[in-house]
């Protein structure tokens, strides 16, 4: 099974622990915490990529180092990855906890390009604008682009809406060159 599958059961198991515990943000941002340790921490994730150390050891190591600040069955989610040789697999399964969670409270993420940096009252309406045409609340991420020249760009999944001066511009072009 690909890294991507097997990341996204274990996030499904999350979840429903989540679900149980009623606290789906909270166990998201624990488990962003441990995916963040493993990213930053080069120590840490050389200790956790050791074949050398066992899975016993590893587990130890988080207990005593997460022990008191999680749940148990927190805790023994993230020993279970250890055990099975998971625990490289934390960043992956924080990353498609998070898309579940966004999946079932009806929440999705859109990549937004603009020709200049966007007013706080211009990103309040674009996400109106997006929550109203997709049907769902929208989380927009906004980047900067000049050649746009204007305009927006909209990218959710594998769908992109381009608005862009410089998308008008090329259309219009090919219409008066007699191209379609």
């Amino acid at each position: 099974m690909r890294d991507a599958t097997i990341a996204r059961n274990y996030a499904e198991a999350l979840l429903e622990l989540a679900r149980q515990a009623k606290d789906l943000p909270g166990w998201g941002n624990m488990m962003n915490e441990v995916a963040a340790a493993v990213e930053n921490d080069a120590k840490l994730r050389l200790f956790l990529e050791s074949p050398r150390v066992d899975a016993a050891k590893k587990n130890e190591v988080l207990r005593k180092a997460y022990g008191d600040r999680v749940p148990l069955t927190f805790l023994r989610f993230l020993q279970t990855l250890v055990r099975n040789r998971r625990q490289m697999l934390f960043p992956a399964v924080a990353q498609a906890y998070a898309d579940l969670v966004d999946e079932a409270e009806g929440r999705m993420h859109a990549d937004v390009t603009m020709s200049s940096e966007p007013s706080e009252s211009e990103r309040v309406n674009v996400a109106q604008q997006l929550g109203r045409a997709f049907g769902k609340e929208v989380v927009p991420h906004f980047s900067v682009n000049p050649e746009i020249m204007g305009g927006v760009v909209v990218r959710v999944g594998d769908t992109v809406l381009d608005g862009s001066v410089r998308k008008r511009l090329s259309t219009l072009r090919s219409k008066m060159l007699g191209r379609r």
